[in-house]
């Protein structure tokens, strides 16, 4: 289905409470509940990036940060391993390129991915921007998510960014997706953009053929000598609407509390995870600007009654299957803990992007959201769009 911008702004004007309610439902039928997927985040090589993004620190156009080369392989494995020890179950690894260049370094970054990946961790990179043929390399390497947000609207974004268009994102992401890795990709709240922005960016990621398997929602870090300087904290109730019309939008998707989680309260944080934000950042640092402490995250969870995601659990979850090899996904037949084989037939999948096809019981209790055509938080007839 296609999400227009006056549907999701019904969806997004409800009444707080329901919107969360809504949310909330869809999150305990389609994530694996009470559950929050731990990375964390390590700059590979920080500063001196050509890019001009506005609210970003490592551009050398703002020269707000001490540039440093790019971290030796056995460097960065290392904190792989202490991510790993400290619960994280992705590791995602960010480098200030506008682009990867091939090369002795490119050759360095997937030499990383694979020793990484032989950790046992899930591995994201954000190198910039991609050809098929880096993507590709990437993928083989072990890559299993790349991250490439498009930050805001198509209409906001030049404001923004002036080095690279949406165009060239959106490229990149074809890219990723034809070399077979997953998708990250979100956006930041707060750098001047009207709700209509972000509902518009929200809309171009659920419209997607494939959607993001995970979308990051920063919330604006002024960093000192950017642009976006002295820009006043997007208000924390807007933030959580945002993540609730996700979460209804784009069931599948993981959607994480990113940039900004350090300078919110337990209470706000809890209200993210009430609205469907199922992942955060692990660790004391996100790339150049400061994360609420480890301990301090595992406190908040407990206090919550939330436990780390097991990525193979989120994996069987997404893929429909109960366990007993009824999903159509699994060789084994269901008589032992399994894990979907690569050779499986694949049983027809349900729509990401339709809540109709959740629960009958789920559907019957809000008919009043939906339309004609069972679809959620929509009241659109279809007259003004030639559907």
């Amino acid at each position: 289905m296609i999400y227009y911008l006056d549907d999701v702004k019904k969806l997004y004007n409800l009444p707080f409470t329901s919107l969360v309610y809504y949310a909330q439902e869809v999150h305990q039928q389609v994530q694996v509940p009470n559950t929050v997927q731990l990375n964390m985040l390590q700059s590979i090589k920080t500063g001196a990036c050509s890019e001009d993004c506005a609210y970003c620190p490592q551009s050398a156009r703002h020269s707000s940060c001490k540039p440093e080369p790019l971290m030796a392989t056995e460097k960065i494995v290392e904190a792989a391993r202490r991510a790993k020890a400290a619960g994280a179950g992705r590791f995602c690894m960010g480098a200030a390129w506008r682009r990867p260049t091939d090369g002795p370094q490119f050759d360095s970054v997937l030499e990383t991915v694979r020793q990484v990946k032989a950790l046992g961790l899930q591995v994201c990179c954000t190198l910039g921007i991609l050809t098929l043929d880096q993507a590709k390399r990437l993928k083989e390497a072990g890559c299993d998510i790349y991250n490439h947000n498009l930050d805001t609207s198509r209409e906001y974004y030049p404001k923004i960014i002036t080095t690279r268009t949406y165009d060239d994102r959106l490229e990149t992401i074809r890219n990723v997706r034809e070399a077979g890795m997953g998708l990250c990709c979100g956006g930041i709240l707060g750098m001047g953009e009207t709700i209509d922005d972000r509902l518009k960016l929200l809309c171009e990621l659920a419209n997607m053929e494939t959607p993001p398997e995970s979308i990051p929602i920063n919330a604006l870090i002024p960093c000192p000598g950017t642009p976006l300087e002295g820009r006043e904290p997007v208000d924390i109730f807007e933030f959580v609407r945002i993540i609730a019309v996700a979460r209804i939008i784009v069931p599948k998707a993981i959607i994480r509390i990113s940039a900004g989680r350090a300078n919110m309260s337990e209470e706000a944080q809890a209200l993210c995870f009430c609205a469907g934000a199922n992942s955060i950042f692990l660790g004391e640092r996100l790339l150049t600007r400061e994360n609420s402490g480890i301990d301090k995250d595992y406190l908040l969870l407990q206090k919550l009654g939330l436990k780390p995601l097991d990525p193979l659990e989120h994996k069987r979850k997404m893929s429909g299957c109960k366990g007993d090899g009824s999903c159509g996904h699994c060789t084994c037949g269901g008589e032992h803990h399994h894990e979907h084989g690569e050779n499986a037939v694949p049983a027809e999948p349900v729509p990401a992007e339709d809540v109709s096809a959740l629960d009958p019981e789920l559907v019957k209790g809000h008919e009043a959201e939906m339309d004609e055509n069972g679809t959620w938080g929509r009241a659109c007839n279809g007259e003004h769009h030639g559907h």
